[in-house]
């Protein structure tokens, strides 16, 4: 057994404990008829890919390659799932022609006209975004539509089980709903073949022979409907447990928000002589205020914003982290999830199987993360281009060379694109709000001291050497700084017109010693920084 596979047997690792509990649990009994383990994710294709839909697909093929570790002789396969027969409520915000969709209303979003004209129905324009975004993140997946699973028959069996268990499926649902509601309920919801719209009407007779079911139109006569063929589609909470039962979903992780809906699901499931797959309830995505993401309130930060200003990697490395606890999504957030990023890379190569099993970039480049050299973390590339002022990579570079002689961009092409990715944030969120203070004359003293200690270093000091010399000048001056906290926050004030920054000994051995004298020189002879 690889060291790697006797470590993944202790791991608190999330993704491989999810994976042990699945392979020593529900695989144990066997792969059934279908041979392989499911994964399966869930899209509503009535609004555009989010980062909602990333971070589940993402976790999720954690999980699937963590169990491909543990399993390696198993396959496995991960469907990506659409409702895309859902009737659609109400007209999306931001579509063009929403007068032509609006007319629409009620039907199947895979028969509804495309408001882009691009694609034969809406529900097929969403769907290949969904593909193309899911594409472009290299996910190994299998894309699957809900119309096509019901009208090609796939879903048949299933349907015309939930039919013949009608009563025990309602009896579960019914006291979940209002009273007004139970009057009216049932799970399967038929198309209507005069309009197309999906109806919500009871029913008031049912064939288990025929498979079919007889409801009352909204013009008040009754019709009789096959079950199968695509002539109905079930409720979604009921719908979602047929899915499990006729695909045998293995896995599916959920949001906290549908903790109830799961459990309801799973009871369905069981009913129909299926077993409801393993599932993972990950919490909720909040903005800054603690308030939970909405795509209708636009008060969330969507993948395309995070990768304006970071790598793919640190969002990934973000939707990793405890993925049970409620996080901050939001632009501040970014540059701590680089540079924890980019210290769990660093680390990796020098830890043992177990360490690594727990470093989140083993689970993030599935296995074999890069070996990335001249570390610069992200923060202190901000400060850089902070101090600078300029939007030119190459003047970040002229820093960065001289500090790391061997970096360049073509060898270092994570580093490269880091220094886009700090100009770009720095312009975007530092620069607005940058305030540079005066030194009062007790810190103006502290000042000089320091300017002194580094006049007697060489320009190429390790950062190790400059940091002591910060330190010592703050430990000397207890009356003015009672900690070395209140003079580092006096520093970032002072030099790079914020509250927070980097480590200062590694930032000035990057900026260099000498340009960092003249800094200070500038600020004693109170120059406004900020006219830079």
């Amino acid at each position: 057994m690889s060291t790697i596979l006797t470590a993944a047997q202790e791991s608190k690792a999330w993704p491989v404990l999810e994976a042990r509990t699945l392979l020593e649990g529900r695989i144990k009994k066997g792969l059934g008829d279908k041979g392989y383990v499911l994964f399966e994710t869930g899209y509503g294709p009535s609004g555009l890919p989010h980062i909602g839909t990333f971070a589940e697909v993402v976790r999720t093929s954690m999980v699937r390659h963590a169990f491909q570790m543990l399993a390696p002789d198993v396959p496995t396969r991960l469907f990506a799932f659409s409702d895309d027969m859902d009737g659609l409520r109400k007209v999306p915000d931001n579509i063009p022609n929403k007068g032509m969709v609006k007319a629409h209303l009620g039907k199947p979003l895979t028969r509804i006209p495309d408001p882009f004209g691009t694609h034969e129905s809406f529900g097929h324009h969403n769907n290949d975004r969904l593909k193309g975004f899911l594409d472009s993140f290299g996910f190994d997946y299998e894309f699957k539509s809900s119309t096509e699973c019901y009208t090609s028959g796939e879903f048949d069996s299933a349907l015309l089980r939930v039919l013949q268990e009608y009563d025990k499926v309602i009896n579960v649902i019914l006291p979940t709903l209002g009273p007004e509601r139970r009057e009216t309920y049932s799970p399967f919801l038929p198309v209507c073949p005069k309009t197309g719209r999906v109806l919500q009407v009871s029913v008031i007779q049912r064939n288990v022979d025929a498979g079919t079911i007889v409801y009352e139109d909204e013009d008040g006569q009754k019709v009789e409907t096959p079950v199968t063929g695509g002539h109905c589609k079930l409720q979604w909470k009921c719908d979602w447990a047929m899915r499990w039962y006729a695909l045998d979903v293995d896995y599916e992780m959920s949001g906290k928000d549908l903790i109830d809906s799961v459990k309801l699901s799973s009871k369905i499931c069981r009913i129909l002589g299926g077993s409801p797959p393993n599932n993972l309830t990950y919490e909720l995505f909040l903005d800054d205020q603690g308030q939970k993401i909405s795509k209708s309130k636009g008060n969330g930060l969507s993948v395309e914003e995070w990768l304006t200003y970071a790598p793919v990697e640190s969002l990934v490395h973000f939707m990793y982290q405890k993925p049970a606890a409620a996080k901050r999504l939001y632009f501040d957030a970014i540059p701590k999830s680089v540079d924890d990023y980019l210290a769990h890379l660093k680390a990796f190569p020098t830890q043992d199987s177990k360490d690594q099993l727990a470093n989140p970039t083993w689970h993030i480049h599935d296995g074999n993360p890069p070996e990335e050299k001249n570390h610069i973390s992200f923060s202190i590339l901000l400060n850089l281009a902070s101090v600078c002022h300029s939007d030119d990579p190459a003047v970040l570079w002229h820093y960065i060379t001289r500090y790391a002689p061997a970096a360049s961009p073509d060898s270092d092409p994570l580093l490269n694109k880091l220094v886009s990715y700090a100009i770009a944030y720095y312009r975007d969120f530092v620069l607005p709000s940058k305030t540079f203070r005066a030194p009062s004359g007790a810190e103006s003293e502290a000042l000089v001291e320091l300017k002194g200690g580094l006049e007697k270093l060489d320009q190429g000091a390790a950062a190790e050497d400059v940091q002591s010399v910060v330190y010592d000048v703050g430990k000397a001056h207890p009356d003015t700084f009672p900690g070395l906290r209140d003079w580092f926050r006096a520093l970032y004030q002072i030099l790079l017109g914020q509250d927070q920054g980097p480590r200062m000994g590694s930032f000035i051995a990057l900026y260099g010693v000498e340009e960092s004298v003249a800094l200070i020189n500038r600020v004693l002879a109170r120059e406004d920084l900020s006219q830079d």
